[in-house]
């Protein structure tokens, strides 16, 4: 039960909830902005794969040390805050450098620029988001006030994806800016600089107490080379508790297989409803992205939370999976030319795979790390964290360059107006068929998950009592 002394204030949680808003609408603007490199830049298949998945690769390499650094940080702001706020300052710079392509260029130069800046944002990105989510499952130590927390948060983080989706209207329409590429060099800027404040938020006004005087490793740069092995072993230890093993696999199953066909959806609408036309299809794009957000925000995650008291969170997570299951298979019904506002009635059932997904993840993920301390003694919120965002974000590479792979094989050609019908039913199967196999996967792994309320209520309660007897 959550009592007034577990309780977060709501500002506190809307703090957190700002860090998730820049934490979403990054990759949010980048999936949109991304479509650029191919139909108005002239990358092929490959390239696009390289870029996608290269630099997450990256970023999956360095979320591990940066956890253990902020684990391990002795500061009178505490273990995260200051790594929030410099991160963030660095992912907005790289963000708006990232995207400053010239279709002047040669094809090759505009390749490695947008590879090489790519990794100085993921490096921000790295330094803002580890400790940035550590900061969340350190918020409460109530089963259902973290679920609140997150629900919180994902309600704000979600209107990266109400927002992003409109800039596919604004980057295509002549009245705006001539051509794509000239709208995506000033529209970074803009997205660099409000959603880095944004990312700030959290660090300025999320408290945290002085870890000073704390018993950690010091943080020398021998000791952090000396660390990997160490790094090595948390990565062992971790995935030796089977709830968490069941967590970040299934996430990288659903996540995954949804991003690796996400930015499918504007060649779908484009191509195959409009024939290619990329001005007749208007808002059509942006309306699949923004009303499907829109209803994630106001239904699912109110929804999702509910079901998580009622029937539990890993009951909440098989029917919110399941129903987006059928909002997989409607959709490969509803995509009809000339009927494009059929898709729109897929949007509800569809929403509840990626609405429901983090909203209990990360609370689930705040469970398994008290039963970690239970077993250990130690406790490792960033560690958790980086190894959890690190089966993402490495599945979040792997999913970009899939995306391009998959484009070459199926015989999508960027130079084209009009795609082959090959080309455009291939898409249609990738997009539905591949997040519903992922979703499948991750409801099968999560058939025997065992934390349930009862047994994280009885680890806190002895965790609770280990502190009262230490402090004697």
């Amino acid at each position: 039960m959550s009592t007034i002394a577990n309780k977060v204030p709501l500002g506190q949680k809307v703090a957190f909830g700002l860090g998730m808003l820049a934490n979403q609408m990054f990759p949010a603007v980048i999936g949109i902005f991304i479509v650029v490199l191919v139909k108005d830049l002239g990358f092929p298949g490959w390239m696009w794969g390289v870029v996608s998945l290269a630099p997450r690769i990256f970023d999956a390499i360095t979320d591990p040390i940066m956890g253990y650094i902020s684990d391990n940080t002795k500061s009178r702001w505490g273990r995260r805050r200051q790594y929030v706020f410099i991160g963030a300052i660095i992912m907005g710079v790289a963000f708006i450098i990232m995207w400053q392509l010239f279709r002047e260029n040669s094809l090759d130069y505009n390749f490695w620029y947008f590879l090489l800046t790519s990794f100085m944002f993921y490096l921000g990105l790295t330094i803002f988001s580890v400790p940035y989510v550590a900061m969340g499952y350190e918020m409460s130590d109530d089963f259902h006030e973290r679920t609140s927390i997150m629900a919180v948060s994902q309600w704000i983080g979600q209107w990266a994806w109400v927002i992003a989706p409109w800039f596919w209207v604004i980057m295509y329409d002549p009245e705006w800016y001539p051509t794509a590429d000239v709208a995506v060099r000033e529209l970074a800027v803009w997205v660099g600089i409000i959603f880095a404040i944004c990312a700030m938020v959290p660090a300025i006004f999320i408290k945290s107490r002085s870890t000073v005087n704390e018993n950690y490793s010091a943080l020398t740069i021998k000791n952090i080379g000396g660390s990997l092995k160490e790094i090595g072993d948390n990565f062992v230890e971790a995935f030796k508790s089977e709830p968490f093993k069941k967590l970040c696999f299934a996430t990288f199953f659903v996540f995954n297989a949804f991003n690796t066909v996400a930015s499918f959806t504007f060649f779908i609408i484009v191509y195959y409803l409009f024939n290619g036309d990329a001005a007749a299809a208007g808002i059509w794009p942006t309306l699949f992205g923004s009303i499907g957000a829109l209803v994630t925000t106001f239904l699912v995650i109110p929804i999702v939370a509910k079901m998580s008291k009622v029937l539990g969170k890993k009951q909440a997570f098989m029917v919110s999976q399941g129903i987006s299951v059928i909002g997989y298979i409607m959709l490969w019904f509803l995509f009809i030319p000339g009927k494009p506002y059929l898709f729109l009635f897929a949007l509800p059932f569809f929403s509840f795979g990626i609405g429901g997904l983090f909203t209990l993840m990360m609370s689930m993920t705040a469970d398994v790390i008290d039963l970690d301390e239970l077993h250990t003694g130690k406790r490792r919120e960033g560690v958790f964290g980086a190894i959890y965002w690190w089966m993402v974000k490495f599945g979040f590479g792997i999913a970009g360059g899939l995306s391009g792979a998959i484009l070459s094989i199926i015989g999508f050609d960027s130079l084209l107006d009009v795609q082959s019908e090959n080309a455009i039913t291939g898409l249609r199967l990738f997009f539905s068929g591949l997040p519903i196999l992922g979703t499948l996967v991750a409801m099968y792994i999560m058939r025997n998950y065992d934390l349930t309320e009862e047994r994280s209520n009885k680890i806190r309660a002895e965790l609770d009592q280990r502190k009262a007897e230490s402090l004697r």
